[in-house]
């Protein structure tokens, strides 16, 4: 893969703040400028709220241009869609499945981004590679883990995050925060990794926070950002020789990297005060003391950015502007716009599909799931022994089982559905953004990927009521039964979906659905058979009333037309609004998730 350089030049990026009254922008970069060649790392220091991860999701094309200002080139080239398959960009938190291991989680990702020129045994191949490379093969077929999952180590859940970003070999690899958790043995180990990758020819940028010495003298280059301006970019080696060089060095022996950041923060504490400060302070001017004496943050803050402007900044500037040599066939290869996917339509949801039931297959079957629906369905059975249909009561009473297995097989799924979009928002922003797939392909399989699993718990619990209920004996009705449930189930999963999807935020799509199924339960035509014609329309939307009517005509038909108040035909419009739920719902949760803000601004 082609090498590539980055350079930016000016580079500044404002938010709007709506207020109550006023709407101000707030400037959060300001005029930075660097560059970073293959085979260097370049780590981008600063206090928090400098603004560092800010210019590194800048830098990677994860942030909406019209707010930015400024100029981004990779091989004097600008961002286009193409280069997402040339950046690996690592984010701060390791989005990862759970359930998988670290071979299956690598190999997908290997399946969705290596090129299609690629066979399906070199893509594997390429994973296990990596594996080696990160040195993670001693727990290649351990899950992953998470909150309630045991798992791999940090270190190795953080190297996993890596992996999944090296495995397309990228030219340029971005992290946010690669040693944040971890501790100064495995930190130290992951920085050496991305010296390792540099001097493979790959371009590193990275945030980093607080590095411990040994770390710090691991970079080949450093931008110091403060409050959103640059003071230092140069060498890392020659930044101390530089604050130095201004009349600010430390007292005493201190990390570097602390030092920087003392600095940033405009804090002089055991830090000799440069002349023209101490004038200042001298002068009595109140702004420019505090306490101690010494000079105050803002005021520090205001000499660093000034000292670079006018002793460094202009020489960097030039440098930035002597093009860097490059033959015409890297030329051609980053300007080339066209988006290009790593699989097919057909392949990306076949690689989702089984990847979504590897991942989930643990929740579904679960011991406390199954132990769940088969202790409902056991008491269900004895409270139902044997029921009677020969007699009017006994029909009475068998309908309200009925009515009960659909609000059951109404609720549980509803509920379920409703965690699918917000739980997974964060992967969903990670790889849409990373161009893994299409949100399309996405969609169907994370919806149809439930369907197989879905189907196996009604059936348990159909075997056990069905039979201790003493429901009508034969296959037809059984099988009847069973089919109205799983419509049921798969209309109530779409509007589980859709809620979720569409306020992703678990707390109001719950109280929205908790809102909902209960109207749809009373109007389901058991608890009130006479609804008042200005609200009857609700009973249509509720697909507890369909799946009732249906499981009364598959029981009932050749008994009595009408039980419970409800006339029994032949099914059709039951059969057409459940149907109608199924794809409806899902086409609004389809709609909600493309109307959602990713970072890739796809």
């Amino acid at each position: 893969m082609a090498k590539q350089y980055s350079m930016f030049t000016e580079v500044t990026y404002k938010v709007t703040l709506k207020g109550m009254r006023t709407t101000e922008e707030k400037e959060i970069l300001n005029g930075i400028s660097g560059s970073v060649n293959p085979g260097e790392v370049l780590a981008l220091m600063g206090p928090s709220g400098s603004g560092k991860t800010t210019l590194l999701n800048l830098l990677g094309g994860r942030l909406i241009q019209p707010t930015v200002g400024g100029l981004v080139t990779y091989n004097d080239q600008p961002y286009s869609k193409f280069l997402k398959s040339r950046i690996g960009f690592v984010t701060q938190d390791d989005v990862l499945f759970a359930h998988l291991t670290v071979k299956e989680t690598l190999t997908y990702a290997a399946l969705l981004r290596l090129p299609k020129t690629l066979t399906r045994e070199q893509k594997e191949k390429r994973a296990i590679d990596v594996i080696y490379e990160l040195g993670l093969e001693r727990c290649q077929d351990t899950m992953i883990g998470g909150s309630f999952v045991r798992g791999v180590s940090g270190g190795e859940r953080k190297r996993v995050s890596i992996g999944n970003e090296i495995i397309i070999n990228p030219s340029l690899l971005f992290l946010d925060e690669p040693t944040s958790g971890l501790d100064s043995t495995t930190a130290l180990r992951t920085v050496q990794m991305l010296h390792d990758i540099a001097e493979a020819g790959k371009t590193v940028l990275t945030t980093i926070h607080q590095p411990s010495s040994r770390l710090f003298h691991k970079f080949d280059k450093l931008i110091l950002l403060g409050k959103g301006s640059l003071l230092y970019f140069g060498k890392a080696s020659e930044a101390m020789v530089y604050f130095s060089s201004i009349g600010c060095s430390p007292l005493i022996a201190m990390n570097p990297a602390e030092f920087l950041l003392d600095l940033a923060n405009g804090n002089l504490h055991d830090v000799s005060v440069p002349s023209e400060l101490e004038d200042k302070v001298q002068m009595g001017n109140s702004d420019a003391e505090i306490q101690n004496g010494k000079p105050s943050p803002a005021v520090v803050h205001e000499y660093l950015v000034e000292a670079y402007e006018t002793r460094v900044a202009e020489n960097e500037k030039k440098k930035l502007l002597i093009p860097i040599p490059l033959d015409e066939d890297v030329k051609l290869k980053v300007s080339y716009p066209k988006r290009q996917w790593g699989a097919s339509w057909w392949e990306q949801y076949s690689i989702l599909f089984w990847r979504g039931i590897k991942e989930r297959r643990h929740e579904y079957f679960s011991w406390l799931r199954i132990t769940q629906v088969l202790s409902t369905a056991f008491i269900l059975g004895l409270l139902w022994w044997q029921s009677d249909s020969n007699s009017p009561k006994g029909v009475q009473e068998q309908a309200g089982l009925l009515f009960f297995i659909g609000v059951f097989w109404g609720f549980f799924p509803v509920f379920t559905a409703i965690f699918t979009f917000p739980q997974e928002r964060a992967m969903l922003s990670k790889e849409r953004a990373a161009d893994m797939y299409r949100l399309s392909a996405y969609f169907v399989a994370r919806t149809t990927s439930d369907l197989p699993l879905d189907l196996v718990l009604p059936v348990l619990f159909l075997l056990v009521v069905y039979f201790m209920a003493g429901l009508r004996l034969s296959a037809g009705p059984f099988f009847l039964s069973l089919l109205t449930v799983f419509l049921c189930i798969v209309a109530a999963q779409g509007l589980g979906l859709a809620i979720g999807a569409t306020l992703m935020d678990l707390k109001r799509a719950t109280t929205l659905a908790s809102v909902t199924v209960m109207t749809f339960m009373l109007a389901g035509g058991f608890f009130v058979q006479k609804v008042p014609i200005f609200i009857s329309w609700i009973r249509y939307l509720s697909f507890n009333y369909h799946t009732f009517k249906l499981l009364l005509k598959v029981q009932y038909e050749h008994i009595t037309p009408t039980i419970n108040g409800m006339r029994i035909d032949n099914g059709i419009t039951e059969v057409s609004a459940l149907v109608a739920m199924v794809f409806g719902y899902r086409l609004l949760a389809y709609l909600s998730l493309r109307r959602m803000k990713l970072q890739s601004g796809a």
